[in-house]
Order: C-alpha cells, then structure tokens, then sequence
C-alpha cells in the first residue's frame, strides 16, 4: 500500500519558516516525482513545487520562486520543502502527491493533479500578519 505521510505544519509569523516534510512508502521512491500543493480556503488547489530526484530537477510556481526550497533524502523516502519568507497569503492546507516520474518529465506538467496517482493527507499552514 502506497502512503504519503505530510508533516512539519502549524502556525508561524510572517517572515518566519517552516519545514514540510513528505515521507513516502510502498513505492520505489525513485520512479516517482514528488509534488508540493495547497490548497486555501475558497481558493483552488495550487501546485507550488515539483522534484524529480531521478533528474535531479526541481520546478517552482512563481508565487513561491525564491522563498521555497524542495528537496529529497532518497535514503529516507522523504522530500522536503523548506518554505521561507512566510506571507499570510501562504495560508493553506499543503499536501504531496507522488506521479510516475516519466509522466511528469515527458509532459511538463508540474502540477496537473490528475497526473498525480498518490496524495497524503494535508497538514496545515498558518501565517499570521
């Protein structure tokens, strides 16, 4: 059984970080990209992120582009998004979703859910001004 486990939320001021964590099991963590989304209240699902570990490529949305970092420790399972320069507009519920690493390459679509075969659960993001 394929499990996303999303960590590392909670509430932080603005200016302040925090670290989302994505630990990924029942899959081979290499044949996977690993996407970043979130998703405000009344908003739309965005996706903000993408990693493909087996290129080494990363992708940002120009909402978070230089404040957000992702990573991956592939010994672990695990990818990272360090999320810096926090705003009150980064206010969402943040879920990862694993896709079939050549679906996301060979399409260049980042962050098209559909694409997306596996989801954690969320964890929640608050920054208060």
């Amino acid at each position: 059984e394929v499990q996303l486990q999303a960590s590392g939320g909670g509430l932080v001021q603005a200016g302040g970080y925090l670290r989302l964590s994505c630990a990924a099991s029942g899959l081979t963590f290499h044949d996977y990209a690993i996407g970043w989304f979130r998703q405000a209240p009344g908003k739309e699902r965005e996706g903000i992120s993408c990693i493909n570990s087996s290129r080494g490529s990363t992708y940002y949305a120009d909402s978070v582009k230089g404040r957000f970092t992702i990573s991956s420790d592939n010994a672990k399972n695990t990818v990272y998004l360090q999320m810096n320069s926090l705003k009150p507009e980064d206010t969402a519920v943040y879920y990862c979703a694993a896709a079939r690493a050549p679906t996301i390459h060979y399409s260049g679509s980042y962050y098209f859910a559909p694409l997306y075969d596996y989801w954690g659960q969320g964890t929640q993001v608050t920054v208060s001004s």
